[in-house]
């Protein structure tokens, strides 16, 4: 095990009715706050007459940005500083999906930098001031509302990169905002924050089973409550749990003391950057089977570990390739569980597009991808290649 510092100051607020007090915990950080969402799901649900109720009970200033779309521009983030900067807004409130908060972040990092804010991003700069951000969630997928991460994606290039931020100081988690969400919203969330787990079990450090031992109990909740939340949005009592599984997914508890490998989701940027139309949650679920079969042979005992512990599959003591490939195929039987696609074809990208793909996952050969194998462009391709 490694030596690890671990830090979150998120104050989590979870439970029924939650979000009614929003107000309550604004305050605390001035009195201009600017509401970030999406589009129209959260006044046709109620939830944006809930919230400005509670501001406005607090003497709250309120002004308004909405309008972001899955992978974040950069464009309504640049309003949203302009916004800020010109109206000495104290607080940024996102209620909505992961997007939301990823912009919401990079909002409140751009208010306080001199200079532009995709440094952050295309610099690999961390940002360690900032507006505060507080978030009402919902859509379980991402883990942003617990962690410094933010991935947005610029215009004019399409490129999708991450950067670091600091946390939210609150986040409020009501399942009750599930309730009406798509079926294929709640897949993608799903997809996506099993393979926030994936990422960081896949691991070359020894000594983990700690970690081990949680991860896989975050991974079987999604896997065995998945697919009922999937077919009942409504059944808080589930919903709840998967929603603080996505939570504990990626608010980096799981991965202390260990190496995290990361691969996938970097080359899934390129994927989701080049076509925004593709849902995160839809390009994992291509990629990570494929991932997976590319590189078991590296360390088959862990994928024999994943196949058993997680997806109850009896072990071959004789075989165990065996059993691992079958715990990779009982994944993608998860997956198909929730109609989720399973190759490049379904997401309408065609064979010609796997180089480019690959260079852009590797900034044209300057770089590799991942920790558990390291992946050079070539190897980047075959995995495509497997997913066609």
């Amino acid at each position: 095990m490694n030596n690890f510092v671990y830090y979150n100051p998120t104050k989590i607020i979870f439970g029924k009715d939650t979000q009614k007090n929003v107000g309550d915990e604004v305050k605390k950080y001035g009195k201009k706050v600017l509401l970030h969402y999406g589009g129209g799901s959260i006044k046709k649900s109620g939830l944006y007459d809930q919230v400005i109720k509670s501001l406005k009970d607090n003497d709250l200033e309120i002004f308004e940005l909405g309008g972001v779309v899955p992978n974040p521009l950069l464009s309504l983030i640049n309003e949203g500083i302009k916004m800020c900067q010109d109206n000495d807004i104290d607080f940024i409130l996102a209620v909505g999906g992961g997007s939301v908060i990823d912009s919401a972040k990079a909002i409140g990092g751009g208010v306080k930098y001199n200079g532009d804010v995709w440094d952050f991003y295309a610099k690999g700069l961390t940002c360690t001031d900032s507006l505060p951000v507080g978030t009402i969630l919902t859509l379980p997928a991402t883990g942003t509302e617990m962690n410094f991460r933010s991935v947005i994606t610029k215009d004019d290039t399409l490129e999708k990169r991450g950067a670091s931020f600091p946390n939210p100081v609150f986040s409020i988690l009501n399942a009750e905002l599930c309730a009406t969400l798509p079926k294929n919203q709640v897949a993608n969330g799903l997809v996506d924050m099993l393979a926030h787990v994936f990422e960081r079990y896949f691991t070359n450090t020894k000594n983990v089973e700690l970690t081990d031992y949680q991860m896989e109990a975050v991974m079987k909740s999604i896997i065995e409550l998945g697919p009922y939340v999937y077919d009942n949005p409504a059944d808080y009592d589930k919903y709840a749990q998967i929603m603080w599984a996505g939570t504990v997914a990626h608010n980096y508890s799981l991965c202390v003391g260990r190496e995290t490998d990361w691969a996938t989701h970097q080359i899934e940027h390129e994927l989701s950057g080049m076509d925004s139309s593709i849902a995160h949650g839809e390009g994992l679920a291509v990629l990570f089977p494929n991932w997976m079969k590319y590189v078991y042979k590296h360390d088959v005992d862990r994928f024999v570990q994943l196949a058993v512990r997680v997806f109850n599959v009896e072990e071959d003591f004789f075989d165990k390739e065996k059993t691992a490939l079958k715990g990779i195929d009982a994944l993608i039987n998860f997956y198909k569980r929730l109609n989720m696609p399973l190759t490049l074809r379904d997401l309408n990208i065609n064979e010609d597009k796997i180089d480019e793909l690959a260079l852009l996952a590797t900034r044209n050969n300057t770089i590799t991808q991942g920790n558990f194998v390291k992946l050079n462009t070539d190897d980047i391709k075959n995995i495509l290649l497997l997913s066609r």
